[in-house]
C-alpha cells in the first residue's frame, strides 16, 4: 500500500490504528491521511481533526457490445475489488476499531474521546479525535 502523510503532523492515536489497520487489506491500492482545518486546543481539551483519502484497487476488462443494435464496439470496464461500504463492514469486524459512528454513500467517521491524566497532580483535559475516511477520487462533497 502506497501512503502519503506528507499533510499530516502525526497526531492522533485512533488515526494510526486505522492506518495499520488498512495497511492489512489487500485491496487499499493508496492512502492519503491529512490534518483537517478544524483541528484545534484548548486549556480544558485538544480537538483533533484527521481526514483519511482511500483508493482501492480495481481491475479492468473488455466489454463487447453493440451500436445502433448491429455495429459490433468494446469497451473497458473498471470494477473496483472494494467499496466504501465494504470497508465499513470489514473495519466494524476489527474489535480496536467498531462501527463507524457515522456513515453514509460518501464518507465514514468515527469520533474517539479519552481523558489524559497528567503526572504530578495537575490538571486533566480531554482528548477528542475526529476521523472522517473518504473514497479518493470521487467528486467532492457539497452541502
Amino acid at each position: 500500500m502506497n501512503l502519503d502523510g506528507s499533510g499530516w503532523s502525526g497526531e492522533g492515536t485512533f488515526t494510526k490504528l486505522l492506518i495499520a489497520a488498512l495497511r492489512e487489506f489487500p485491496a487499499v491500492e493508496a492512502l492519503k491521511v491529512e490534518d483537517a482545518p478544524a483541528s484545534r486546543a484548548d486549556t480544558g481539551f485538544s480537538f483533533i481533526s484527521n481526514e483519511l483519502y482511500v483508493l482501492f484497487e480495481s481491475t479492468t476488462q473488455t466489454v463487447r457490445r453493440r451500436k445502433l443494435g448491429f455495429i459490433p464496439a468494446s469497451g473497458m470496464l473498471r470494477e473496483q475489488l472494494m467499496t466504501l461500504g465494504g470497508l465499513e463492514a470489514a473495519l466494524a469486524a476489527i474489535p480496536d476499531i467498531g462501527v463507524p459512528d457515522y456513515s453514509d454513500d460518501g464518507m465514514l467517521q468515527y469520533l474517539r474521546t479519552e481523558r489524559i491524566l497528567q503526572p504530578y497532580q495537575t490538571r486533566s483535559y480531554k482528548l477528542i479525535e475526529l476521523v472522517r475516511i473518504y473514497e479518493a477520487g470521487t467528486l467532492p462533497r457539497r452541502d
